[in-house]
């Protein structure tokens, strides 16, 4: 699911990022043709369309460096980008109002909190909401000739999922993916469209609570306190906002890995059991999210080097899952692959907390497909184009449902 309009070389980033990233591809200049520098520019034209050989020059050459058109330090190795992802120092950008924006007491304190209600009753909603929409989708599907998973399937399931796990009416789901196209992501955004329709939902929840998701936060409490009606927003708006693009995006992915390996999505089909762990090499060798932007609220140490509050830090989230000192043949998709780490979704004290409701989503997601689409391949001549920089995965999945 896209948030804003996509150029032809790739997303636009979020209001806030960097001004380079949202100068056109077609507009910039590389950073070797400005001012004869070596290290590779993430800017510089068709690195959207594909990032990866620049990423891999950037892990085996410049580690660390400072990519002045971008206006960040790149940091890209795996070690390397594992330690900045779980820096307290280090917070997401632009300013907002989720977890990843926090740090310190109140940080701990929220993730307490939120952890435990994201499990039990909450997952129980949402693979419940995940498992039924995914089934009516995939018989809709299967009675078409030829169909594009991304529109039909992809990006209608996270959201309808997470919209069940709150406990909203099913009928909000098409108004929420209007609002991811405007601007609420998994940094969950300040949506005030969003943040009038929870109000009444807020009141009855506080007044006679449930199981689901949104009455453990409305019922919650932070040190004696329970959380007020912007906090329980902004975290709903994140679950929202990430299940609607980040988890859309990465299991576009998913499929298009799967599809691409007849012989694996033929193992997966006979052994369900694998899907978590097919789902978890996808993420390393095709995140949702290549290039994660975090801001230092004072000095950090990234990869050796100190670095002063106020700079931005690149971590390449694509570049460290195939670096080949952490993975055997990085670039190979192997659904038997024995550890393929958890970058993905962050790293540390900042991983997401709805990484396990994009799991589950994923895994009811592809059970379905599976059992209504039994002869799920290609269209033919179609091949999967996946673009992007800062959010990245195909727009486009073209396929014979039997």
């Amino acid at each position: 699911m896209r948030c804003l309009p996509v150029p032809p070389d790739g997303p636009i980033s979020p209001p806030g990022t960097p001004l380079a990233l949202r100068v056109p591809l077609d507009q910039r200049v590389p950073l070797a043709e400005r001012d004869g520098a070596a290290p590779p520019s993430l800017v510089s034209p068709g690195v959207a369309r594909d990032p990866y050989p620049v990423f891999r020059v950037l892990r085996e050459s410049f580690p660390l460096v400072r990519d002045e058109l971008l206006g960040a330090w790149l940091v890209s190795r795996y070690a390397d980008v594992c330690g900045a992802l779980g820096q307290d120092g280090l917070v997401a950008v632009p300013p907002g109002r989720t977890l990843a924006h926090m740090e310190g007491d109140t940080h701990r304190a929220h993730r307490a909190l939120v952890e435990p209600a994201l499990r039990g009753s909450a997952v129980a909603a949402l693979a419940a909401g995940a498992a039924r929409t995914a089934y009516v989708l995939a018989r809709r599907i299967a009675a078409r000739r030829e169909t594009d998973l991304v529109a039909e399937f992809c990006q209608w399931l996270p959201t309808a999922a997470v919209t069940a796990a709150l406990g909203l009416p099913y009928e909000d789901t098409a108004r929420v993916q209007q609002w991811c196209r405007g601007g609420l992501t998994h940094l969950g955004g300040h949506h005030h469209e969003l943040d009038a329709c929870l109000r009444p939902h807020l009141a009855r929840r506080r007044a006679r609570p449930g199981g689901d998701l949104l009455s453990v936060l409305c019922t919650a409490e932070v040190d004696g306190r329970p959380l007020s009606d912007e906090a329980v927003s902004g975290l709903v708006g994140s679950l929202l906002g990430g299940g609607g693009e980040a988890t859309a995006l990465a299991f576009a992915s998913f499929l298009a890995n799967l599809l691409d390996d007849p012989r694996q999505l033929a193992l997966v089909r006979e052994r369900h059991e694998l899907i978590p762990a097919a789902w978890a090499e996808s993420l390393r060798r095709d995140p949702p999210a290549p290039v994660v932007l975090r801001r230092a609220v004072r000095p950090v140490t990234v990869a050796g080097a100190t670095l002063p509050a106020g700079t931005v830090v690149a971590c390449l989230v694509g570049a460290a899952g195939r670096d080949p000192d952490r993975f055997a043949h990085p670039d190979r998709y192997d659904i038997l692959r024995a550890d393929p780490g958890r970058l993905a979704f962050g790293a540390g004290r900042h991983s997401c907390p709805g990484a396990e409701l994009a799991a589950r989503t994923a895994e009811y997601g592809l059970r379905a497909l599976l059992d209504a689409l039994p002869g799920l391949r290609w269209a033919p001549g179609f091949r999967p184009a996946p673009r992007g920089l800062l959010t990245r995965g195909p727009r486009i999945l073209l396929v014979r449902p039997r």
